[in-house]
């Protein structure tokens, strides 16, 4: 193992340890990393240092020419900033030669979102007559209710959800704990789904996990995403529609509803409000459509 592997090892374990980080932001970090060395060996470079400037633009560089797009681009930067910025904090380089590079530019790209007449017709969707149709009709509900991960929703288990107050508890990305109301609606379907879909699923087995298949196995992320693609074209949805759709769905209707940034952002479990202000779309075109609505010129 090189020396820079080996400080590649001690910074992923910096980010499951310390830093608290999901499996899948891990899996993503340690695949950016890894193509990272590949090109380093290709390179004939056999460790890092404070001059590595020139071989990061390269690198963004043989990125692009391989088909790359430009928010691929800046994924890989900024995995390689918190690389460089960790051997900086840990001595290892003086400074981060990362630092001072821009991220590739790439526009505001708006996510996908549901109209909430389609929201309707996709939540009507599920036969509620089956016991698969009523857990399906539960997860979706919940899902644009609460403005879920897919990760959070098949991993939530029984005592997170509190129908008599209406909130469920979530863990999110580095297992950080917030608490989400939902509504009406939501408490309805999740009491229908506790009383008898569920208990019908489960038969004689037993599961920690709200959402289960047959013999208590928990939904799983592919299971729960092939429901929902099936359920959105029975709604005559045209739009292609995605588990992490409702979650943009969620937080753009709250906005277009007069919620404020900060309370979506708690809601989304967003650590930094700039990533919650992608949202803001809706409620500027909402003006917008507003004002040539009713304004005189």
């Amino acid at each position: 193992m090189s020396a820079t592997e080996r400080l590649v090892d001690q910074y992923m374990s910096y980010l499951l340890i310390e830093k608290g980080l999901a499996e899948n932001s891990l899996e993503a970090y340690g695949s950016d990393l890894a193509a990272y060395l590949d090109y380093l060996k290709a390179q004939n470079i056999d460790r890092v240092s404070e001059t590595d400037m020139p071989v990061l633009l390269k690198y963004l560089i043989f990125l692009r020419d391989r088909g790359l797009n430009k928010r691929s681009r800046s994924r890989h930067l900024v995995t390689l900033r918190g690389f460089y910025r960790y051997l900086a904090q840990e001595k290892v380089l003086a400074f981060s030669p990362a630092e001072t590079i821009d991220l590739p530019k790439k526009g505001l790209r708006l996510p996908d979102v549901l109209s909430v007449d389609e929201v309707k017709k996709l939540l009507a969707a599920p036969d509620t007559t089956t016991a698969r149709g009523m857990r399906d009709a539960a997860m979706i509900e919940l899902m644009y209710a609460a403005g879920l991960r897919v990760s959070e929703l098949v991993a939530m288990k029984v005592q997170d959800v509190n129908t008599e107050v209406c909130f469920v508890r979530v863990f999110g990305k580095g297992a950080k704990e917030r608490v989400v109301p939902m509504g009406a609606y939501a408490k309805e379907k999740l009491e229908a789904y506790l009383s008898g879909a569920r208990p019908a699923l489960l038969k004689n087995y037993a599961s920690l996990f709200l959402f289960v298949a047959w013999r208590g196995r928990p939904m799983t992320r592919q299971g729960f995403w092939k429901a929902l693609k099936k359920y959105g074209l029975a709604a005559g949805i045209r739009k292609s529609i995605k588990p992490h759709t409702l979650r943009h769905s969620f937080a753009s209707h709250l906005l277009e509803g007069g919620a404020d940034l900060r309370s979506v952002q708690i809601m989304l479990g967003h650590s930094d409000i700039s990533t919650t202000q992608i949202y803001t779309h809706v409620t500027y075109r909402h003006l917008k459509d507003a004002h040539e609505k009713f304004h005189p010129r």
